[in-house]
Parts: C-alpha cells; sequence; structure tokens
C-alpha cells in the first residue's frame, strides 16, 4: 500500500489536530523562552561576561515569558484537549515526497551493470525545543536546524568524482566517496610534484597520467581554488586509510550522493521542516515526525509522550513501506519521548531479468542513561524481532534484496566496561560492524563519535577543519571526545598499552548478509567520520559506502 504523506486518514482530524496544536504553540513557546533566557550555552557565556546588563536580561525576560505563559495556558488546555484524542488514530509519521521525476529515481549501475554502491550516512543532532538542548549546550535550534539541512546539502549534492590512475602497471580506480570537485568549479587536479588536467569536468571519473616512479599512495587531491584544499582528502593516506579490512577516512564534508539518510534527535516540528524543506530537493521521499504522542499504544496506562521519536528518514529511492515501533520499555526522562524503531523497504529499480530490486533499512534510538544497559538489551530483543516481523509481512518472491542496513544511535559503546551487557548482545552475530573488531574491542582506526559538550565550541573543534585535524590526533583527541565509561565500582585504566585512544563511538551503521539475496555480495568500501557539522551538533556523524555486486 502507498504511503501517505498526511498522518491522519481524513481531512477533518488534520484539521482539527492543526487547530489544537495553534492553539498550544504560544504557550509552549513562552514556557520554552521562560527556559532558555536563564540557560546560556558556554559560547553565550562568554559574550554575556561583558556585558553588564546580562542580569537586568534575565530578570525581566523571565518576568515578562512568566507572565505571558499563565495568561495563555488556559488557551493552551483547551488546545490539548483537541490534540490529545487525536493521537489514537494518528500515523506515526509524515511523508514528504518530490516531483514525479525525482520518485522515480532508481540505481541505474545496479540494473544495468549487475553492480554498484550504495551510500548510507547517521547523524544526532539534538534538534530538541531550545530551551531543552542548551542542556547539552547547544542553543538557537530553529537556526541550526537551517544551518544543518544547508551543510548536509552541500556535502550530498556535489559531484562524486572518481580518480583513475592512468599507469602502465595499475589503471585501476582509487574511488573514494568525497573525491571531488566543489560544485563552484575547479579546472586541475594533481599529484605531488605533478599536474594533471582534468579532460571534462561533467565526467564522473578523473584520469591522472602517472608512471611507476610515483606511488598510488601519494596520489593527493588538488583544487585551484585555496579555500577547498582543506575539504578535499588524501587518499591513501591518514585521511582515507586502510588499516585491515575497511578504507576509512575523517572527512569534513559528508559524502557525496548519500542514497539514504538517518538522522536522530530531530524532536522539534520546525525543524524537521526546516530539514525536509532544505533536503528535498536532493531526496525525493522523507519521512519526518515519526512516532506517536500521547499514551502509547494508544488508550494504555503508559508514560505520557510528550516528544516523538526523533527519527527522520531521507531517502533517493521510493519507500514502498514502513513500519515504526515504540519501546515500552522506557524510563525516566527517556520515557517522554517516543523512542523507537522505524523499518522501511526502498524500490531500487528492476535488473535486466525485469526482478524488482529493493532494500530495506532500518532506524533506531535506543535508550541513553548511563548503567540501563539491561533495558538497552531488551530494546535490542525487540528490534530483531520487530526487523524479522516486517521483513516476513513485505517480503515478496518476485523481488532481490539487495541490503539489510541498521542504523542510529544505540548510546553504547564499544569500549566501555559499563556497557559490557550490550557489546555482547547476539544482534552483532546478525549484523556486522565494520568498525568492530570483537566484543569491547574497536578496531584501531576508529574514532569515538560523542562529542564532550562543555567543550563544544573551542577552536580546536568549532569548524570542519579543525575538527578533522583534532580527529586525526591522537592526543588532542581525548580532550574532545568522550571517554568509555567504567564499571561501577572497578577501577579502569583506558587505553590499553600501546593501544590508540578511542573514545565513545555510539552511532552506529551496521548491515546484514544473510537477510539478502544469495546472487548478491556487500563489500565495504570505506567508513568515514564527518566533521561537517561541528558547532552544530554533540556528535559526529557517520557515513558507509556499501559495495555490491549481483551474479548473473
Amino acid at each position: 500500500m502507498a504511503l501517505q504523506s498526511s498522518p491522519f486518514s481524513n481531512r477533518c482530524a488534520a484539521v482539527t489536530h492543526a487547530a489544537g496544536w495553534v492553539l498550544i504553540l504560544p504557550c509552549f513557546w513562552f514556557l520554552d523562552r521562560l527556559i532558555a533566557v536563564c540557560k546560556l550555552t558556554t559560547l553565550e557565556r562568554r559574550r554575556e561576561d561583558t556585558c553588564y546588563l546580562y542580569p537586568l536580561k534575565v530578570v525581566f525576560g523571565s518576568i515578562v515569558f512568566l507572565v505571558l505563559f499563565v495568561v495563555t495556558a488556559p488557551v493552551a488546555l483547551l488546545g490539548f484537549l483537541l490534540w490529545a484524542p487525536l493521537q489514537g488514530c494518528r500515523r506515526p509519521f509524515c511523508y514528504h515526497r518530490e516531483s514525479a521525476s525525482l520518485q522515480s529515481e532508481t540505481h541505474t549501475g545496479l540494473e544495468l551493470e549487475g553492480k554498484g554502491s550504495f551510500v548510507f550516512a547517521s547523524a544526532n543532532l539534538c534538534l530538541l525545543p531550545d530551551s531543552l538542548a542548551r542542556f547539552n549546550n547547544l542553543g538557537h535550534t530553529q537556526k541550526r536546524a537551517t544551518a544543518i539541512g544547508e551543510c548536509i546539502a552541500r556535502g550530498v549534492g556535489r559531484p562524486n568524482i572518481r580518480i583513475v590512475i592512468d599507469s602502465p602497471s595499475s589503471g585501476g580506480a582509487l574511488s573514494p566517496s568525497n573525491s571531488i570537485l566543489p560544485t563552484s568549479s575547479a579546472s586541475t587536479y594533481g599529484a605531488t610534484d605533478r599536474q594533471a588536467s582534468i579532460p571534462n569536468l561533467n565526467s564522473d571519473v578523473v584520469y591522472v597520467p602517472c608512471d611507476d616512479t610515483i606511488e598510488p599512495s601519494h596520489i593527493i587531491q588538488h583544487n585551484s581554488n585555496q579555500n577547498s584544499n582543506r575539504q578535499n582528502r588524501r587518499l591513501l593516506s591518514q585521511g582515507l586509510s586502510q588499516l585491515g579490512d575497511v578504507p576509512w577516512e575523517v572527512s569534513t564534508m559528508f559524502p557525496a550522493h548519500v542514497d539514504i539518510l538517518c538522522l536522530e534527535e530531530v524532536f522539534d516540528k520546525r525543524a524537521a521542516q526546516k530539514l525536509t524543506h532544505a533536503l528535498s530537493p536532493l531526496f525525493a521521499h522523507i519521512l519526518y515526525d515519526i512516532g506517536g504522542y500521547a499514551c502509547q499504544p494508544p488508550c494504555s496506562c503508559s508514560s505520557f509522550k510528550f516528544f516523538n521519536s526523533g527519527l527522520f528518514l531521507a531517502s533517493r529511492f521510493p519507500v514502498v513501506d514502513a513500519e515504526y515501533h515504540c519501546f515500552p520499555n522506557s524510563k525516566g526522562e527517556d520515557a517522554l519521548a517516543a523512542k523507537g524503531l522505524l523499518s522501511t523497504k526502498v524500490l531500487l529499480g528492476k535488473n535486466l531479468k525485469q526482478t524488482k530490486l529493493v532494500g530495506y533499512f532500518n532506524c533506531i534510538h535506543l535508550h541513553a542513561p548511563e548503567g540501563e544497559g539491561a533495558i538497552r538489551c531488551e530494546q535490542l530483543n525487540m528490534v530483531t524481532k520487530w526487523i524479522g516481523d516486517f521483513q516476513a509481512a513485505n517480503r515478496q518472491a518476485d523481488e532481490e534484496v539487495v541490503f539489510d542496513v541498521l542504523c542510529g544511535d544505540f548510546n553504547f559503546d564499544n569500549c566501555s566496561p559499563d556497557d559490557t551487557l550490550e557489546q555482547n548482545h547476539s544482534l552483532f552475530e546478525e549484523y556486522k560492524d565494520p568498525c568492530r573488531a570483537g566484543p569491547g574491542k574497536e578496531k584501531p582506526w576508529v574514532i569515538g563519535t560523542l562529542l564532550e559538550q562543555p567543550t563544544l565550541y573551542d577552536d580546536a573543534v568549532n569548524s570542519p577543519e579543525n575538527l578533522q585535524k583534532t580527529l586525526e590526533n591522537d592526543m588532542l583527541r581525548k580532550r574532545y571526545i568522550c571517554p568509555p565509561v567504567p564499571a561501577a565500582g572497578s577501577p579502569f585504566v583506558y587505553p590499553e598499552i600501546d593501544q590508540p585512544w578511542i573514545g565513545r563511538r555510539i552511532d552506529y551503521i551496521l548491515f546484514r548478509e544473510n537477510s539478502i539475496s544469495k546472487h548478491c555480495q556487500t563489500e565495504v568500501e570505506e567508513v568515514s567520520f564527518i566533521t561537517q557539522l561541528a558547532g552544530l551538533t554533540d556528535h559526529i556523524p557517520v557515513g558507509l559506502r556499501l559495495n555490491v555486486r549481483m551474479d548473473s
């Protein structure tokens, strides 16, 4: 069944719901401002320290917003009586579709050649109401949403250019995901001590003349625009390295041509709409405002949900089926949000035999508080079951499954003794984690994705370029990435002797092979740690490029 753009089945319910929210919004906004005026981020505190009028601003601002909150509260109560009962008949997401030309986008490489690559990305944005975001040292939610949307669109929308070494002994493509030319202009690519012109800027392949005296590992990207040099990454040096079996990089931009994007903590509705507006020219299919409000399940005695799940999914390919489940075991402050699992099935096209090609993409946001691994393990059990049920109900005999991906904010890492339960969960026997060497052990090149909140605006991490340099430096990294959490009452030394300092990696992109078609083979082409949102969120986005080959 085709997804509906409105979360309501009839217009009357949608209009009544909108009217109720209009009555609630002023009171909600005044309460938000009342808290926000008293809670500064560290960046704002630096500025206000030099302003003698700041105490007066807090006092008078608090009084004004408190009075306005009290005055509008009766109207909000009336709106709540209209809004809350309708949550029982609300679908758990809004669906935005672009024009027909974009809706029909397919993966032509996979259709015609039987091989291709898919790029996935995940980011936690902390787009809570402004007052609550400030407790994570992030403010100005609406401005951040606009800036984040522009940043992602700029990174994803740039050309994806492959570099080919024209050499007697090597003619292969180095093909990193951001071997790129910025969309503005650049007339040359080059190599160390050598320059080469680009035959055709509109081509996806750039040929660099080379001879056997120059090692491929010395090939770097150059751009005649010096401002763009920092965005270009070295191919086989520290920027895009291969230690063991997985190429990886720290990139100042999102990978070019991301196919499916998963965002977490997009709790604010206006922020979700701003992201949708910014990303819809690139992603024809967007699911937002995912999750339920009020009591979930409806008419139950469960805790009241003031916020949705915070999940946001943007796809280049048509979403043919989608299903959402809310975790019933959340506790504390996490129980106020409808965190859960979004499972989707996307249509990728048809192969030469006219068989449908589909993929499964799943997004989650697990329980957050430290020391509550048992709750997260129970949620992982639910995730495994719900994904299996969804795929069993929607799998058809006349289609080939090309990928099965699970990503999101898991809220546990693979190095903290406090997260031992989750690290050993059976989910990791089903899904592969390209960053994981085993339970409790990361691969040596991995970088933590949770930033220390008090230092978000330090010079070392307040721009994409500076954050990139910091993450690539082992000594600097441990000052700005959250350290592992020790088990209660147990001493803990980190890292072990001769091991790199990694920190907490709680943002994952996993893939599964035993659930895809027997004719498909997958291989990780690249893992990315992305610094483009420096200063805009307290997480480091991650990316995964997955190669797929189909046997004829």
